[in-house]
């Protein structure tokens, strides 16, 4: 950890040893009224809940479990055949209100503290762009986290995420199962259809998310996999 990247250190006591090699960052947001709110329940035994950082929307950055310790933020969760996501991966909380306190846009200057703090742990522990999901993405039935106000385009652009492909072409698969198939290969749990395509609308088409496939999200997918099996999509 750069040490400079980080403005206070609070113990969580919220952690165990982890059992894999870091190969994963998960984006979270708090989804509670205020940054202090937050911070007490990942600080409190009972609520068995923690990540490695926590950023506010001011852009201090909390550390509250070191990287070399498993966090637990993922909760039951899979990703790309990784089912014991807490230990594959480290955990940033984003304070945000949202969808159920008012989900609002991530400010400038929580993304200004965001950016060098996750291209600093991707270089230090070589974890794929592809790896940079967000909760939503590794448990699609129950998380919304961190939503379609997410700049995942920017992370992206900077090369910290996957860039969002634009869909050259509209691809409407010959039935569902076919799509859900591909959404598996791709890496996302599809054993709820619906909520899978939802997630996947969420991060990589967020101006239309109805849980229907169409042709758009097809060719969106179609484009995923494809830069994927040519190697350029680590």
């Amino acid at each position: 950890m750069n040490r400079w990247l980080v403005n206070r250190f609070v113990q969580s006591p919220n952690w165990n040893a982890r059992k894999r090699p870091i190969r994963m960052v998960v984006l979270h947001y708090t989804g509670m009224q205020t940054a202090e709110e937050a911070l007490e329940r990942m600080c409190d035994p009972a609520a068995e809940v923690s990540a490695h950082y926590m950023i506010d929307e001011e852009g201090i950055v909390t550390s509250l479990v070191s990287e070399e310790n498993r966090a637990w933020h993922a909760g039951r969760s899979y990703w790309r055949g990784e089912s014991d996501v807490n230990s594959a991966s480290i955990g940033i909380e984003l304070v945000n209100p949202g969808h159920e306190w008012g989900y609002r846009p991530f400010p400038e200057a929580q993304m200004d503290a965001l950016l060098p703090l996750l291209a600093d742990i991707l270089e230090r522990h070589d974890i794929p762009r592809a790896n940079v999901v967000g909760h939503s993405d590794i448990a699609p039935a129950r998380k919304q986290d961190p939503g379609e106000l997410f700049d995942w385009g920017r992370l992206g652009d900077l090369g910290l995420a996957l860039e969002i492909p634009a869909a050259r072409m509209n691809l409407f698969y010959d039935n569902p199962g076919k799509f859900y198939l591909a959404l598996e290969r791709f890496g996302y749990d599809i054993t709820d259809g619906r909520a899978a395509v939802t997630a996947f609308q969420r991060r990589w088409r967020p101006g239309l998310i109805d849980g229907e496939i169409d042709g758009e999200i097809g060719g969106i997918l179609f484009e995923l996999l494809l830069e994927r099996d040519i190697g350029r999509a680590r």
